[in-house]
């Protein structure tokens, strides 16, 4: 989506005071608006399909329908849906299992508010925000499975090698024949796979390992 474009947000709570709060301080910031809010899984659904969001804030810990499964649902039915978990939890286990599920960034609610304002504003770029924390756990998951080493498909390497050259997703894709939403697809793959938040990150990750 364009810069200029106003992006929809749908929150998913079972707590009500923290998605009043949510609500609060996403309708006070410029270019953000929120179209609906549930409080679980599968009430979250049924909003997403009303409203057609551009991102979902996303809890984990939910009753009937709980975040994961949700994501998993919500990323099935539209992969223009972008899903960024929020929750309090920072366990590696659950960390990959909504990275596995679809979402393309993991936030914990102790994070400041501009910094949870700009991984709603990163997600709706096709960026993945991820809590260093977060980032640090994933890193340390994702590791362990492989031994120590990170495994990229031939076309994730492809695309990080071109963000180490500083291309923007278009050019990658007027680069590759792919679209921009294939590249996304990539880069959301590949900061999962190496444990970066972000273009910077990844970059330099990118350096350090000699992707080019």
């Amino acid at each position: 989506m364009s810069e200029s474009e106003t992006i929809k947000v749908v929150l998913v709570d079972d707590h009500a005071m923290v998605r009043l709060g949510l609500e609060q301080l996403l309708g006070a910031a410029e270019g953000i608006e929120v179209v609906g809010s549930a409080g679980d899984g599968r009430e979250a659904l049924k909003i997403v399909q009303m409203t057609g969001p551009d991102v979902v804030l996303m809890d984990l810990q939910m009753p009937d329908v709980d975040g994961v499964t949700a994501t998993r649902r919500i990323v099935a039915a539209d992969s223009d849906v972008q899903v960024v978990v929020l929750t309090s939890f920072s366990d590696s286990e659950r960390i990959v299992a909504a990275l596995d599920a679809g979402a393309i960034g993991y936030l914990l609610k102790d994070a400041e508010p501009d910094d949870l304002l700009e991984g709603v504003r990163a997600a709706a770029r096709g960026e993945s925000p991820l809590h260093p924390r977060a980032a640090r756990q994933l890193l340390t998951a994702r590791s362990a499975q492989r031994g120590g080493q990170v495994d990229l498909t031939p076309r994730e390497a492809e695309v990080l090698g071109l963000v180490r050259q500083g291309l923007a997703n278009k050019q990658i894709a007027r680069r590759l024949g792919i679209s921009e939403r294939t590249v996304k697809a990539h880069l959301t793959s590949t900061f999962q796979r190496i444990g970066v938040a972000d273009r910077t990150q990844a970059a330099l990750w990118a350096e350090r390992h000699g992707v080019s």
